[in-house]
């Protein structure tokens, strides 16, 4: 029997309507998982990544991969991404939970989570477990989770991009509101060790911001294997490596005929989408929903 066959068997059910954990909405298997997920043990030695979906989880997935191997290509060639460096809440019939692959994993453990600070399981407050937090902006992530949808169907059908546009802004995408988790991972760095990254600025100097994450680890591998690192992890480098593009996914959950899971990884594509009308309903929404905080996106480098 196919990976794919097993997968329909055992109630993969395809475009699931979201169910609410503790008034968050999730992908229905995941959010059906959750008694699982808050009992998950996290490791003092953890290491967690965590971010809103599409603003470079995958990106800084196979830096920190590549890091904890020290810069070793080959090495992160081993397995997949999402095998290396697992995602801690995904859930989906016919394949084996995050949380089982953790379990698995000796430590040091990279862990994957695109969950908000009040989703994530106590233990990793605990024991003060060391955190990278990837941030991108709002209009940016709402054009790169429209194509995601199309073509991940673990999702509910997107709509048009006018309707799924008007749901992302009202936190009515799986994992909620943007706003909501950057603001909240923004307050939690002051207390916790949370390394607090703009995708905007790795865009703009990827060497400078892999740097920023070697000091936050205490490694210092030299300037050629930093080197090499910025240059395997470039966008054009993981489109091409099977090992982390995601075209190792059974065709039945991501069908990159859609849209590629590692679709453009740029700056500013939103303008490319959004209608004048609807940029300027967008920003007075924003400016509303983000006053009163310091983070500052820049939508365009």
């Amino acid at each position: 029997m196919s990976r794919q066959q097993r997968m329909e068997e055992e109630g993969l059910i395809l475009r699931p309507e979201l169910k609410y954990i503790h008034g968050v909405p999730l992908i229905k298997f995941f959010a059906e998982n959750w008694e699982r997920m808050e009992g998950f043990q996290a490791r003092p030695d953890d290491l967690l990544i965590s971010t809103y979906p599409k603003a470079g989880t995958t990106w800084m997935s196979e830096i920190l991969d590549l890091i904890f191997n020290n810069g070793d290509t080959e090495r992160s060639k081993r397995d997949a991404i999402y095998i290396r460096v697992p995602f801690l809440e995904s859930a989906v019939p016919g394949r084996r939970k995050g949380t089982e692959e953790l379990a698995d994993l000796p430590s040091p453990r990279i862990i994957k989570t695109h969950l908000s600070i009040e989703l994530l399981p106590q233990t990793f407050w605990d024991n003060n477990c060391k955190m990278i937090y990837l941030a991108r902006n709002a209009k940016d992530v709402a054009v790169s989770y429209y194509h995601f949808y199309l073509m991940a169907k673990v999702h509910p059908e997107p709509g048009t991009w006018e309707e799924f546009l008007q749901k992302y802004m009202d936190g009515e995408v799986s994992f909620g509101s943007w706003y909501d988790h950057v603001k909240g991972w923004w307050e939690k760095r002051k207390k916790y060790r949370i390394l607090y990254l703009f995708f905007e600025d790795m865009k703009e100097d990827p060497k400078r911001e892999i740097q920023k994450v070697m000091k936050f680890l205490e490694k210092d591998l030299g300037e050629e294997v930093l080197e090499n690192i910025v240059h395997h992890t470039s966008f054009q480098a993981m489109k091409e490596n099977t090992m982390a593009n995601y075209t190792t996914i059974p065709l039945l959950l991501m069908d990159h005929s859609i849209s590629p899971f590692m679709r453009k990884g740029i700056a500013g594509d939103w303008k490319n989408y959004f209608t004048v009308a609807q940029n300027e309903a967008f920003d007075a929404d924003y400016t509303r929903k983000m006053a009163g905080t310091g983070l500052r996106f820049r939508t365009e480098l």
